[in-house]
């Protein structure tokens, strides 16, 4: 019996600045710091994925702002977005989208707009609460 190649990882596309701006932590004093943080908390996410969604994860957290710049680490790539993250995070949904690889797209977002516009290219939105409850 012939064996079909496995889709590859799911892809999680995190809004950074949404997701940061879901917990009133004080995160406004150093958006870097809290971005950084976050991208932290996401590292046990791409190993062992999310409640329903086993890992592993191809994990890419979104920043925009003050946050540009922040470093990837292992498990967790970064997006510096020159512009609005939002846009950055349509970007990068569209072009996995056209590259009709079979791999299942979710987006990490509270903002409606943004998830109307992932959802019309066949991503599965998914809300803050779905990484924070792991931070």
């Amino acid at each position: 019996m012939e064996h079909l190649p496995e889709p590859p990882a799911p892809l999680l596309v995190v809004d950074g600045a949404n997701v940061v701006g879901s917990v009133p932590d004080g995160w406004w004093r150093d958006r870097r710091g809290a971005a950084e943080r976050l991208r932290d908390a996401l590292v046990p996410v791409a190993t062992a994925g999310l409640p329903g969604l086993p890992g592993p994860l191809a994990v890419v957290l979104v920043v925009e702002g003050a946050a540009r710049g922040v470093e990837p680490v292992p498990g967790v790539r970064v997006v510096s977005a020159p512009g609005s993250g939002d846009d950055r995070i349509v970007d990068l949904v569209a072009a996995e989208a056209a590259a009709a690889s079979g791999r299942r797209l979710l987006v990490v977002t509270a903002d409606r707009e943004l998830r109307g516009r992932i959802t019309a290219l066949g991503a599965e939105p998914l809300g803050p609460r779905t990484v924070r409850h792991r931070t």
